[in-house]
This record gives C-alpha cells, structure tokens and sequence, in this order.
C-alpha cells in the first residue's frame, strides 16, 4: 500500500531508514511529508506508533493502494 503522512515540523532525514525506508520531504509551511510503499496494515500502524512515541503531531494521513504517481500514467 501507498501512504502520505505529513506531520508538524521538519523531521531528520536520517529517521528514514527507522521509519520503513519513508521519503521525508520538508515542506516549506514547516511541515515533513513521509511518503512512500509499506507491506501492509500493520506496518502502517507501526510507522504511526513510531511517530506518537517521537510526540511528533500528525496532521493528516492518506493511504491507497497505489501511488499517486502511479495512478497518473
């Protein structure tokens, strides 16, 4: 599944790798997009566990089963 988190703050590009290999893009609002594939639901719910336990706020969170860009060509 594909996934867009995008979360309060510029978040370190080095928690990549720790947050399921997510690209982290920083938005210029002041803000981190985390995008990327994940296996499944419950590696979903760990990047999500992951992110409370940084006390990172979350602002929204989009998932499909393809990528946008996928979906566009």
């Amino acid at each position: 599944m594909h996934v867009a988190i995008r979360i309060q703050g510029h978040l370190d590009p080095s928690w990549q790798e720790w947050l399921e290999g997510l690209e982290i893009v920083h938005e210029e609002d002041g803000t981190s997009q985390l995008s990327g594939m994940l296996a499944d639901q419950a590696a979903l719910y760990g990047v999500l566990t992951k992110i409370d336990h940084l006390s990172l706020t979350l602002l929204s969170l989009e998932r499909s089963e393809t990528s946008t860009k996928e979906k566009r060509t």
